[in-house]
């Protein structure tokens, strides 16, 4: 039996809300405040997983009752030591290996400062996020008809850890690839870079997202931008636009301004087991997870105790190997999900026809 655990907290004030319904009464700045408070507390126990190997795997959510304003915005050493607390009661129960959830990941240094005071390793889970984010996007251009051969492919963001690693995966399926930063000179370099690896892709760069998403089949989003900066009314018909960014590069209004586009966050992964319970209503289908709460499952089952994706980069060849160990154990993307909620087939197939409707 193998052991991790995960932590976790609400992203928006409704969470607070849903979890303790008392707070919908008490003005939102007082409950942050109390919860700012409190420390870290077991959110859920994830039992029954089972890998395709044999091995089984238990865990803990381990819950702090943050939002992302207070993550990002308060002193990292006030944060550090929220999370030191989380890790180490990780280390209580149990867990061989301690994931990072949702803004705990990008918060300070990206896990690095955690891993030094803890006995157990750190992962950010950004390496498998990576790999089913292009999965993702691949998969949902199939669903819309979008041929791979044909499709304009841009990355916004192409130049950060995650953006590197995700236009050169995405290098390898598709033959356009326009990449957007703000910094000329390291798009040169990547454009070079992709031109050198893949010379099949028909690759160029811009400064200017308008301009990139006017004639953009597919897009992956990974800007560390601070707000929304993907216009609505500048997206193609029929477009599948992967948001990664965390803050995210898209905004809620983009789904109700463009019916005729699939907004999608990136894969959701189905955990192998038929008795899998996560132990917390994550808002997926039951044995559903995202990709780097997976990352921490599938690197425990593996036994690989280490610190295998922290601070600022992604590494391509740690995006494969956690593709491969997921396909061993059994993990698997299932579905798609936009802003925390599932995305089910009947969706996908409106957005067909309000494309097709707009295409027109």
């Amino acid at each position: 039996m193998r052991r991790f655990a995960f932590i976790i907290h609400p992203l928006t004030f409704e969470d607070f809300a849903r979890k303790y319904p008392l707070t919908r009464y008490v003005p939102a700045r007082l409950v942050e405040w109390a919860f700012k408070q409190v420390g870290p507390v077991m959110a859920g126990h994830v039992t029954g997983v089972r890998s395709l190997t044999g091995e089984e795997l238990e865990g803990w959510l381990i819950g702090l009752p943050l939002t992302p304003q207070i993550l990002l915005n308060e002193p990292y050493e006030w944060v550090l030591e929220k999370l030191i607390k989380a890790g180490r009661y990780a280390e209580s129960l149990g867990a061989e290996i301690v994931g990072l959830g949702a803004f705990t990941k990008i918060a300070g240094d990206r896990g690095i400062s955690l891993a030094k005071h803890l006995r157990i390793p750190v992962t950010t889970g950004n390496s498998y996020t990576t790999a089913t984010a292009v999965e993702g996007a691949l998969a949902a251009a199939e669903r819309l008809g979008i041929a791979m051969a044909d499709a304009q492919t841009v990355v916004i963001g192409a130049t950060g850890s995650i953006g590197r690693a995700a236009t050169l995966l995405l290098a390898e399926s598709v033959r356009h690839l326009t990449l957007v930063s703000r910094t000329p000179e390291a798009l040169r370099a990547l454009a070079a870079e992709v031109a050198a690896t893949a010379p099949h892709v028909a690759v160029s760069w811009t400064l200017d997202i308008r301009e990139a998403v006017q004639s953009a089949d597919i897009v992956v989003a990974v800007s560390s931008a601070t707000g929304a900066i993907v216009d609505p009314e500048a997206l193609k018909p029929g477009a599948v636009v992967t948001d990664v960014a965390r803050p995210r590069n898209l905004s809620r209004a983009v789904t109700e301004v463009r019916r005729d586009v699939l907004v999608i966050d990136g894969g959701v992964i189905q955990v192998p087991g038929d008795q899998a319970d996560m132990g917390f209503d994550f808002g997926f289908p039951p044995k559903m997870v995202e990709a780097c709460m997976a990352e921490t499952m599938i690197l425990a089952l593996e036994g690989r105790l280490e610190c295998f994706t922290l601070g600022p980069t992604v590494e391509v060849s740690r995006v494969k190997d956690i593709q491969r160990m997921a396909r061993k154990h059994g993990f698997q993307m299932a579905g798609f999900r936009r802003f925390e909620r599932a995305i089910d087939d009947a969706e996908i197939d409106r957005i067909r026809r309000a494309a097709k409707s707009a295409s027109a």
